[in-house]
């Protein structure tokens, strides 16, 4: 490992090695346990004697900055803190100097990324709560890790087979041919495997289909309540989006913009509130965006788990006209961190797609990819996906008992029929505020609805996640909220 000293002019050359190393330890730029290369190898990277950097050594040694390690080296010691107080005044100065070149840079981002807010996610889990009913959340213990780790390892053997060349932008052909395999059997939507873009999620698949199909200024529409990070991802785009409200049969299709040239929806499962998007709606919605020629971006989260009702056709399987992007993930299925996603785009993008996906990042991870195409074919996705949805299920319904039983006097559910999250209005006089406050108190997290809304705010309510809180914790903590509720309804 090189380390980064400047030597100037060959005066006190041992002093100036020393300072620069000893600085580098006390500030913690150098941590400890960090291997430091041999004095042989330092002296040549610095192009000084031998003696000068043994010198060095030495005595950082002698002052216990360093340790030395029969046959393996020399160390940074181990327990060594920071300490600001120590720091010299060539450090000090360049901190200063810092300060000020960022006070008078003049780069500056456009007024768009400074005023995007910096969470775009849902919040993060609250710390050190017994019970957390966070939204996006999966669990992960059930999911086949022994089955995984072959897969991968299958992978980086295929992977050390192959040339050392960039691949295809639209991903590997393998978990192309999976993903349509899957759709095909599992959500009716008919396509090739060439016809299958991999994205680093669903996000990724948005942002792309975003920047191919708008210019600034076009108009973008979205469900209101909504996906933020969808919201997001158009404003980015350079588009006016323009929030369309949803009732209990999905988006109100006449009350979109005349002259919108994209519409995101969550047909399957409306984002936040879950209720599916009606056969009428959705026939409404394709045959106006055929009129205009707008396209439309599906987004399917999570419609793997689906507990009660028939299967609504997605919009994909009843588009004539090419118009629909149909977007899903892994996130919800396996684990967000996996970050892969897909998307089945009308045949006219699959090209700009392609192209726009060379111009970010080529293309993703090919061992992960690689990985989940033998994961999938090999029939163990499939196997998981039966596992999850009996423990998510049984989680749902431990909620529904709740909502339905002692806490019904406070709460109004909206029952969906599919994900691994359900929204409940609240009852007056109560405010998201005081609720979500008081269950912090008792330990549990809860999460409100109006950080969805794009508009005026509706009846406050709750988002409750239940794809990481066990059916024991869903219990005790909604018993706990029945105690409170009364107090708050006062």
């Amino acid at each position: 490992m090189e380390i980064h000293i400047v030597v100037e002019g060959r005066h006190d050359l041992a002093g100036q090695i020393y300072r620069q190393l000893r600085e580098g330890i006390v500030e913690g730029r150098l941590t400890g346990g960090t291997r430091l290369p041999s004095t042989r190898d330092l002296a040549v990277q610095l192009g000084v004697s031998r003696k000068t950097t043994l010198d060095v050594f030495e005595r950082l040694l002698a002052e216990g900055y360093l340790s030395a390690r029969s046959g393996s080296g020399t160390f940074v010691a181990e327990g060594l803190q920071r300490l600001p107080a120590q720091r010299s005044g060539y450090v000090r100065a360049v901190e200063a100097a810092r300060v000020q070149a960022k006070a008078k840079s003049k780069a500056r981002a456009q007024p768009l990324w400074q005023q995007m807010p910096h969470g775009l996610s849902l919040p993060g889990p609250m710390p050190a709560l017994a019970h957390d009913f966070i939204g996006g959340k999966t669990d992960k213990a059930p999911f086949p890790f022994d089955v995984w780790r072959r897969c991968i390892n299958q992978a980086v053997r295929a992977q050390s087979r192959s040339p050392g060349t960039y691949r295809e932008a639209a991903g590997e052909p393998e978990l192309r041919l999976a993903v349509a395999r899957y759709l095909g059997f599992n959500r009716a939507v008919v396509c090739n495997w060439d016809e299958v873009i991999v994205t680093q999620g669903a996000q990724h698949a948005l942002d792309l289909i975003a920047r191919v199909t708008l210019r600034p200024g076009d108009v973008a529409a979205i469900e209101d309540p909504g996906y933020p990070p969808a919201l997001a991802s158009l404003a980015a785009a350079g588009a006016k989006v323009v929030p369309v409200p949803v009732d209990a049969d999905g988006l109100i299709v006449h009350k979109l913009p005349d002259h919108a040239r994209l519409v995101y929806v969550t047909p399957s499962h409306q984002f936040p509130l879950g209720m599916p998007m009606s056969l009428e709606r959705r026939v409404a919605l394709l045959e106006w965006a055929q009129k205009r020629g707008a396209v439309i971006i599906e987004d399917d989260y999570d419609s793997e788990y689906r507990f009660e009702g028939r299967p609504m056709e997605p919009l994909k399987s009843l588009d004539r006209a090419g118009l629909v992007a149909y977007i899903g993930t892994f996130s919800k299925t396996i684990f967000p961190e996996l970050r892969v996603g897909y998307a089945v785009p009308p045949a006219s993008l699959l090209g700009p797609l392609c192209t726009a996906r060379q111009v970010t990042d080529w293309h993703g991870c090919t061992l992960t990819q690689t990985a989940l195409a033998s994961f999938m074919l090999n029939g163990d996705f499939a196997k998981h996906l039966r596992r999850m949805h009996k423990l998510y299920g049984a989680r749902r319904a431990c909620l529904l008992e709740h909502l339905r039983g002692g806490l019904a006097p406070w709460f109004d559910a909206v029952v969906p029929t599919a994900g691994i999250h359900l929204a409940a209005y609240l009852k007056a006089p109560l405010t998201e505020a005081a609720v979500i406050a008081a269950a912090r108190e008792a330990s549990i997290g809860l999460y409100g609805l109006g950080r969805f809304h794009l508009r005026a705010r509706a009846q406050p309510g709750l988002m409750f996640g239940y794809g990481g809180i066990a059916v024991e914790q869903i219990d005790a903590a909604l018993n706990t909220l029945a105690k409170l509720m009364p107090r708050l309804a006062r």
